[in-house]
């Protein structure tokens, strides 16, 4: 009798633990992450990487929503949005993906073959092109030219991104003071 009781707890921990690995697979395709292993997280829901990637030469810094390293080694960043997807991913989007896969390369010496945005209802990914690279050194250099420059304006009438705004102190076109 006591054999059976035994038999029947193992059973029991054995359905268990396969309803558990059958539902976290479920949570990871839900939260559009790749397969592998989390290696660096910006959103604390694993756990909080206060590391910010840098590129001293670029003059850019960042830290993308999730790193995954996948069992080949290669790395893939995910940056999360919250809105619901567009048909095509926003312009905008695209660079600041870029952006993270540059900076991974420059942190880890790792070229990103993709990178993935994920929206609430869609995931994109997004090949790490040549391309796309010089569009993104393109928009940096514009950037780091326009830096100094006096016409410069706010592009928003929204209050609460003026009050996130590092610049905010500087900026004569702040919404709020």
């Amino acid at each position: 009798l006591m054999a059976w009781g035994g038999l029947i707890i193992s059973l029991l921990l054995i359905f268990l633990a396969s309803g558990m690995l059958l539902l976290s697979r479920r949570w990871q395709k839900q939260s559009g992450l790749p397969d592998g292993s989390v290696i660096y997280s910006d959103g604390g829901t694993w756990f909080q990487n206060s590391e910010v990637l840098t590129d001293s030469a670029l003059r850019l810094a960042g830290k993308p929503d999730y790193l995954v390293e996948q069992e080949d080694g290669r790395l893939v960043p995910v940056e999360i949005k919250s809105g619901r997807a567009p048909q095509i991913p926003w312009p905008g989007h695209v660079l600041e993906l870029m952006a993270y896969c540059r900076l991974v390369e420059s942190a880890y010496g790792i070229r990103p073959t993709h990178g993935i945005l994920q929206y609430k209802d869609r995931a994109f990914s997004v090949d790490y092109t040549a391309t796309l690279e010089q569009d993104l050194l393109d928009t940096l250099l514009e950037m780091h030219e326009d830096q100094y420059a006096s016409d410069v304006n706010r592009d928003h009438h929204d209050a609460r991104r003026c009050s996130s705004c590092g610049y905010r102190e500087r900026c004569e076109h702040a919404l709020i003071s």
